[in-house]
């Protein structure tokens, strides 16, 4: 008489519970360093428009007229906008497939600018909230502190 080999039932549903328990303890942490990858590549791209607007400043003498189409105008020049969506960098980061973080000049003088992205779709529950970042290298969060997300 042959003797089949195979699993019991009690040994599956104890690999089954085990690998349960490793996928909850490992989903969060895992969920959590996507978002930080996401934030880290949202502070790149404020990074290359704060060089942006550094380039349009050089051009212009002002950073004035560097917002897109969804902006204000608070500069007062007659023609582009000011605020909003850039006109000189992407507007989204990452920069190709679905946007994590919309970048956005959010204020602007002839000699002063305040950058900001925001999460959004997948990224809109992040810890740290919107990233901010002003022509005098100044960053800030709105939810938790920059030490944090910086």
């Amino acid at each position: 008489m042959n003797k089949q080999q195979a699993f019991t039932l009690v040994e599956l549903m104890v690999t089954v519970a085990i690998v349960g328990i490793l996928v909850s303890i490992a989903l969060p942490s895992y969920q959590e360093h996507v978002r930080k990858s996401r934030r880290a590549d949202a502070e790149g791209a404020l990074m290359g428009l704060a060089n942006a607007m550094e380039r349009h400043f050089t051009e212009s003498n002002s950073y004035c007229d560097a917002g897109g189409t969804d902006g204000a105008n608070s500069c007062g020049a007659a023609g582009t906008n000011d605020t909003g969506s850039p006109s000189i960098y992407h507007s989204q980061s990452p920069t190709s497939g679905n946007a994590v973080y919309s970048l956005t000049i959010s204020a602007v003088t002839a000699n002063t600018y305040a950058l900001s992205a925001t999460p959004t779709g997948a990224q809109a529950n992040d810890k740290c909230g919107t990233l901010t970042l002003t022509n005098t290298g100044v960053k800030g969060v709105s939810a938790a502190t920059v030490a944090e997300c910086w």
